[in-house]
């Protein structure tokens, strides 16, 4: 360990030097008191798992408010630390401000009880079984303050030694701390296999000696899947020995089980359909056998089953619906993959089936109605989330992207919702011009059947140039396949590059353009939000969290902007600007963390300071901050520093409280409609505002950059300053400031521009809000035009739809995309 180790000398020697840097010293055992590093470290990563009923033993005094735990895994210059994140900061990671590349300083470590130590290898006895004592204490520690001071982009890879630890890679066999769980989960989804516990497609050579071993034998499966049904009616419940040879029909999406309430090490669980001759039936893979067969299996391979057992299938309808349990122990199943020259011909299974569908042909498909399509695509956009609840109730995230492809069979592409698959490389390769095939996709359309696209199933699976999948499957030997390659043959790179597109803010379907339509398309009745309830649910967004919100309102400025002429805007406002008044920051929220941006204080009530917890919530309005409280959880940020979203409150006062200063909206008395209609005024120039997110633009694909670009609508990306080099669809763009009823006044996006409106209206305001955009017949009309007609919006009462989507630390994108006047 080098002299000079940041961890050692704050860590180790103050524990017998009194004149170490640290505020307090650390005593024996694991309630030592807090040690302050004041050097700044770097987030080399960020792991999240879930809790188990063991891990109240580590935090005893915190109240758990999700079952997400993290590590972070910091350096120092010299050497890697692993640290748990104390729970009351996991907001941190939740809003992307922490991650990996943050620089902190100030950091605060406490002693806490591992459960697991980092030198550990990964277990690989998975199963359910009632955990023993703790592990023994070593020196490990949690993590419950910090100051966020900056993004370092360029991140050495090592290799480093694990501070204390003799030498070795940083990353070995690295566990969670705080639970006996075996993997690591992904960081924005539950379905995305993530660590390098799960195994690939390159078997081992043991694996590759007993492969040769059985293709020597000649394999003939010793029983069938009728028989196994039929076996089954006789004896509800058993185990067989016997040798059974099937191909995989279709291979499910992973599901994650894990519960804080149960200990379970690697609770996961995939099905497999799978067939012989004979029928099919389904597989499931539970727990390590996920892990070490979950990415070695593919759609049409031919496996051989043995020592398994049979249950009935869950919800299943029939008494001789039956399922194939495989799993690590209880018996410990065997499984191998076969080639098919392996198998006997006569006992050889059927090749796996596809519904390939067209373009022209799903206008006629049915609601719900499941089907393989294949296509170039020519739309790809950002990464988002919604928030669901599982077959249990538990909360989780889906993380979805849109896909648009063409396959030449008419001119409405194909609208493909594509969520997690398991597949997340596959899924990084879907950038325009590439083939895609997509298969056990589910047919959606809106209630009034003039919409529609595709969604997952649990068993979409995704196949993309570039992965190596096409030249091996099955289904390129299939007639609609041939046509649509042969229809690829004609098309010129250079028109299907001029209508590539990747990345920005998307809808769809889009909505009516009548209130009433709007109404009833909803399969939920909408609810108009209040202003403090939609400040509350703002507020409550995490990262690339995506959201719909209706409310009333009416319209005080309007301003028109062009992506880098940011200081050259039209503005119309109800009410003259006074250049002593403060006045509203552009439709931004503030971006994350800089290097240049003054340093974020964050705490959590375990470091015996002030408690961020009701920070978290906004103030209310008569609140005013003490002035002896010295940290904040985050300090003000200057107006020049914030990113294109919409802005929800004042410039904020030194003063100013945490969270609360990034808090998307802000309460203020409503205007007197009749006392602003005299002052309303058309003025040329406005403040300054800063330059929109490249998340929120479309960009033109450029094969060049296709790593960039990848990057940029990825999760967890962090976008620097060389992406706004890229070449936008379109530049133009409107703020719309709202006073919304009951008293909030916000910021928000207009695009106009962004999508062709359905129908010809005459673009006066109330059609394009309307419509969404500029009437598809005829030329726009002229941004000074619309400023200046922007009178038509005074003392106008609207119902607002509004897309909110979190873009990482204190940025919150929200965009108009309906606007319907009331009578």
């Amino acid at each position: 360990m080098a002299a000079g180790c940041v961890f050692h000398r704050t860590l180790v020697r103050s524990q017998s030097r009194p004149e170490s840097r640290a505020e307090s010293r650390p005593g024996p055992g694991p309630n030592q008191a807090p040690v302050v590093c004041r050097e700044q470290l770097i987030v080399l990563d960020v792991e999240r798992y879930t809790r188990d009923q063991s891990s109240a033993l580590c935090f005893p005094q915190n109240v758990f408010h999700g079952p997400d735990f993290y590590d972070v895994t910091l350096f120092d210059g010299d050497c890697v630390l692993r640290v748990s994140l104390d729970p009351s900061l996991n907001r941190l990671v939740e809003k992307h401000s922490l991650c990996r590349g943050s620089v902190i300083k100030s950091a605060t470590f406490k002693t806490s009880l591992a459960l697991q130590l980092p030198e550990c290898t990964t277990a690989q006895d998975t199963d359910p079984a009632p955990h023993t004592d703790p592990a023994p204490h070593t020196d490990s520690f949690s993590l419950v303050s910090l100051e966020l001071c900056g993004l370092h982009r360029d991140l050495d890879p090592g290799p480093w030694s694990w501070f204390g630890s003799g030498p070795g890679p940083a990353n070995a066999g690295v566990l969670p701390l705080r639970a006996k769980r075996s993997v690591f989960l992904s960081l924005w989804n539950n379905s995305d296999p993530h660590g390098n516990s799960w195994r690939q497609a390159t078997p081992t050579d043991e694996e590759e000696e007993e492969s040769d071993e059985e293709e020597q034998e000649g394999l003939v499966p010793s029983v069938s899947v009728a028989e196994l049904r039929l076996r089954f009616s006789s004896f509800p419940v058993g185990t067989s020995q016997k040798l059974l040879i099937v191909r995989i029909l279709r291979k499910s999406t992973l599901t994650y089980y894990g519960r804080p309430e149960k200990n379970c090490a690697c609770p996961f669980k995939a099905v497999l359909e799978v067939c012989d001759g004979s029928g099919s039936v389904c597989v499931v893979l539970w727990n390590s056998v996920c892990l070490d067969w979950y990415l070695r299996l593919t759609p049409g391979d031919i496996i051989s089953l043995r020592r398994f057992r049979i249950k009935p299938l869950y919800q299943g309808q029939g008494p001789d619906d039956i399922e194939i349990s495989v799993n690590s122990r209880n018996p410990t199943s065997q499984i191998r993959k076969l080639p098919e020259s392996s198998v006997s011909p006569e006992y050889l299974p059927p090749d796996s089936a596809y519904s390939f569908c067209s373009s022209a042909e799903l206008r006629h498909r049915p609601h719900g109605d499941v089907c393989d399509v294949i296509g170039l695509v020519t739309f790809s956009g950002r990464s988002e989330r919604l928030r669901s609840k599982d077959s249990q109730g538990a909360e989780l995230f889906l993380e979805y992207r849109w896909l648009q492809l063409e396959d030449g069979s008419c001119s409405q592409p194909i609208a493909v919702k594509l969520f997690a698959t398991s597949q997340p490389k596959v899924h990084r390769q879907l950038l325009p011009m590439s083939v895609v095939v997509c298969t056990q996709l589910k047919l959606v359309r809106t209630l009034d059947q003039t919409q529609f696209y595709l969604t997952n199933t649990s068993y979409t699976q995704v196949y993309c140039t570039g992965s190596g999948h096409h030249s091996r499957m099955s289904y390129r030997k299939l007639n609609p396949v041939k046509c649509f390659l042969k229809w690829l043959r004609t098309q010129d790179d250079g028109q299907v590059l001029s209508r590539a597109l990747i990345g920005g803010f998307f809808v769809f379907p889009s909505p009516p353009v009548t209130m009433e339509t709007f109404m009833k398309s909803r399969r939920v009745a909408p609810s108009v939000l209040q202003g403090a309830e939609l400040r509350r649910e703002l507020d409550q967004l995490c990262y690339r969290e995506r959201r719909s919100f209706c409310f009333q309102a009416t319209v005080s400025t309007v301003t028109h902007c062009r992506r880098g002429q940011e200081d050259q805007c039209l503005s119309w406002s109800l009410t003259p600007p006074t250049p002593y008044a403060t006045p509203l920051s552009s439709p931004l929220t503030g971006s994350s963390p800089r290097p240049n941006q003054s340093p974020h204080s964050v705490r959590s009530p375990s470091s015996c300071l002030s408690s961020p917890v009701n920070q978290l919530r906004p103030r209310p309005l008569d609140h005013t901050p003490s002035r002896s409280v010295k940290r904040k959880l985050f300090q003000a940020q200057s107006p020049n520093k914030r990113s294109p979203f919409a802005a929800l409150r004042p410039e904020p006062s030194h003063n100013s409280v945490a969270l609360f200063e990034a808090s998307l909206e802000f309460l203020q008395e409503s205007d007197d409609p009749e006392d602003d209609s005299a002052s309303s005024s058309y003025i040329t120039t406005c403040p300054s505002l800063s330059p929109i997110a490249v998340e929120t633009l479309p960009v033109r694909f450029d094969p060049a950059r296709k790593e960039e670009m990848a990057v940029a609508v990825t999760m967890g990306a962090n976008v620097d300053a060389a992406a706004r080099d890229f070449q936008f669809a379109f530049e133009d763009y409107y703020s719309v400031r709202l006073q919304v009823l009951s008293g909030l006044s916000l910021d928000v996006l207009f695009l106009p521009d962004s999508a062709p409106a359905p129908l010809r209206h005459s673009n006066s305001w109330a059609d394009i809000l309307s419509h969404g955009a500029f009437s598809p017949h005829g030329p726009p009309p002229s941004p000074a035009d619309l400023i200046a007609t922007a009178t038509q919006l005074s003392n106008q009462r609207l119902l607002c739809v509004l897309e909110a989507c979190h873009l990482g630390g204190d940025a919150t994108e929200l965009v108009l995309i309906r606007a319907f006047v009331l009578s």
